[in-house]
C-alpha cells in the first residue's frame, strides 16, 4: 500500500467551498486571469484545495531537458534554449504545485545570473529560481499576507506577463514563467495592502461549514479517507476523471468564446457605478466571464457567467469609505446584471 501521505484528498471530494473551486478552476483554465488569493479561517480546505486540483490534471507534453518544462507545442512560451535546439525530444510531466516559502527572498525567487562566469566566458549562466520552477505549474503561496511586499509585487508581475525577466549590471534574461498563483491567508494574522490585493485576479472568502449536514458530511468524508486512502481517492476516480475532461475542453473552448458590445457596455457601467479604481477590473471581470462560459461548454458570454464572474472579481475592488459598506452589494450587482436588456 502506498504511504497515506502519498495519497491525495480528492477535489471532487470537497464538500462545499463552491466559490474557492471555481475560482481554482478557472485560473487553471486562463492562468491569464492573474491568480487567485482566498482568505479565511485555518481548516477550510484552502491548502487540500490547492494540492488536490493538480492531482486531477493528467498528463501533458514537454520538451525533455528542458529545466522550465515548455511545451512542445507552444513555441511562443519556448525558453532561449528549446528555441536553438534544432531538434526536440518530447517527454511527459504533469502539473505540480510549487510553494514558495515567506521566507524566500528576491534571488531565490527570481534566480540569479552568475557575473563572475559571465565576465570570463562572455556568455550568460542563469541560476533558475522558485519562477523558474513554476512555469506551468502552481505556484501556491501559503500565508501571502506575511511575505515582504516587494517580492509578492515580483510574484504578480511575473504571473501577469507570463515571463520572469532578471537583469544585472547591464547583463539581462529571460524565461518564460507562465503559472497559476495562489496565495491564502488568514486575515486575523494580518492583512495585505489594498494595492497588492486588487492586483490578484480573483479574490475568495472561505469560512467552516454553518449547515449542520454539510458540516456534518466534512467529517465523514476525512473520516474515511484517513481509514482507507487509497479506497477513498478511488471511489472519486471517475469523478475526478469527468472534471479533468471538463477542464482540457475548457481550456480549448477558451480562444473561441465572444462577447457581444452590450455584454461589454454593462461591464463598462458596473464598473463606474461601484466606483472601482483603474481598469483592473473590467478586465478582470469580462475574462472571468468568459473562462466561466469555456468551463460550462459555451461560446458566448451570458448574463450567468457575468454573475459568476462579478462574485470572484469584484468583492475586493469594492470601494469601502470609513464606517460605510460598498456603495453596492454583490446581490445587488447580480440583480444590476439580470434587471440589464439583452446581451
Amino acid at each position: 500500500m502506498k504511504d497515506m501521505e502519498r495519497v491525495l484528498y480528492p477535489f471532487c471530494a470537497i464538500v462545499g467551498q463552491e466559490q474557492m473551486k471555481r475560482a481554482l478552476i478557472l485560473n487553471i483554465i486562463n492562468p491569464a486571469l492573474g491568480g487567485v488569493l482566498i482568505r479565511g479561517e485555518k481548516g477550510t480546505a484552502k491548502s487540500t484545495a490547492v494540492r488536490a486540483l493538480a492531482e486531477v490534471l493528467g498528463e501533458r507534453r514537454e520538451i525533455a531537458g528542458c529545466r522550465f518544462g515548455c511545451d512542445p507545442d507552444d513555441p511562443a512560451f519556448w525558453c532561449e534554449s528549446c528555441r536553438q535546439q534544432a531538434e526536440k525530444e518530447v517527454t511527459v510531466g504533469r502539473m505540480r504545485v510549487v510553494n514558495l516559502p515567506v521566507s524566500a527572498t528576491e534571488d531565490r525567487v527570481v534566480g540569479t545570473l552568475d557575473m563572475e562566469y559571465a565576465l570570463k566566458h562572455g556568455e550568460k549562466k542563469f541560476e533558475p529560481g522558485i519562477l523558474a520552477a513554476a512555469n506551468r505549474n502552481i505556484l501556491y503561496v501559503d500565508e501571502v499576507n506575511l511575505l515582504d511586499d516587494h517580492i509578492v509585487d515580483v510574484l504578480l508581475d511575473a504571473a501577469a506577463m507570463g515571463v520572469n525577466s532578471i537583469e544585472r549590471e547591464g547583463i539581462s534574461y529571460s524565461h518564460p514563467a507562465r503559472f497559476v498563483l495562489v496565495g491564502t491567508m488568514n486575515p486575523e494574522e494580518g492583512d495585505l495592502r489594498p494595492q497588492l490585493i486588487d492586483r490578484f485576479g480573483l479574490v475568495v472568502d472561505v469560512a467552516g461549514e454553518q449547515d449542520v449536514d454539510q458540516r456534518a458530511e466534512v467529517v465523514k468524508r476525512r473520516l474515511q479517507f484517513e481509514a482507507d486512502p487509497e479506497g477513498f481517492a478511488a471511489s472519486y476516480q471517475d469523478e475526478q476523471l469527468r472534471l479533468q475532461e471538463k477542464i482540457l475542453q475548457a481550456q480549448k473552448l477558451l480562444k473561441e468564446v465572444t462577447y457581444s458590445d452590450a455584454c461589454l457596455r454593462l461591464v463598462a457601467e458596473l464598473a463606474i457605478e461601484l466606483e472601482v479604481d483603474g481598469h483592473r477590473a473590467d478586465i478582470t471581470m469580462l475574462k472571468t466571464a468568459m473562462t466561466n462560459a469555456a468551463y460550462e461548454g459555451r461560446t458566448q458570454v451570458t448574463k450567468h457567467d457575468l454573475v459568476q464572474a462579478a462574485q470572484l472579481s469584484l468583492p475586493h475592488r469594492l470601494r469601502r469609505r470609513p464606517f460605510e459598506e460598498g456603495t453596492m452589494d454583490l446581490l445587488q450587482v447580480a440583480g444590476r446584471i439580470e434587471e440589464y436588456g439583452e446581451i
